[in-house]
């Protein structure tokens, strides 16, 4: 699973989600996309099961690129601790995407598989995706 290897600081604040992500919202090195619709936290784990799928169905053919890194810690209180005594441990690790990001890219591949491919790595993520394909630019 993803993790940082270094960390300024242990544990971080929450922060908002708000806005769209037009940084990363173009398909980049792959010729297709998965693009989020919505705004989550998504964990290392929810990325490795989506990779997973993607790779899986892919029959480890072509290249697939993922997009976001889990780089926030999430601290979560052990059940039935009373409140105060400061922040609880790191749980987990996650990535904050807002709606336009891509997760991931694929290529070397049929449109009709990366799309398969696409969809079953969706039903791995908590939010709504869509796919997308590279725009081709004339000058």
């Amino acid at each position: 699973m993803l993790t940082p290897k270094r960390l300024k600081y242990r544990k971080q604040q929450r922060g908002r989600r708000k806005g769209y992500d037009y940084c990363g919202s173009d398909v980049s090195f792959g010729e297709f996309g998965l693009k989020a619709m919505g705004d989550a936290w998504i964990s290392s784990r929810q990325i490795e099961a989506a990779r997973v799928a993607l790779t899986r169905h892919v029959k480890r053919g072509g290249k697939i690129w993922i997009r976001i890194f889990p780089d926030k810690p999430v601290t979560k209180k052990p059940l039935e601790t009373r409140q105060g005594k400061g922040k609880g441990p790191v749980e987990l690790y996650a990535a904050t995407v807002r709606p336009g990001r891509i997760l991931f890219e694929i290529e070397g591949v049929e449109e009709a598989i990366a799309r398969e491919a696409m969809m079953l790595a969706a039903q791995k993520l908590p939010i709504k995706t869509k796919f997308v394909r590279r725009e081709i630019v004339r000058s």
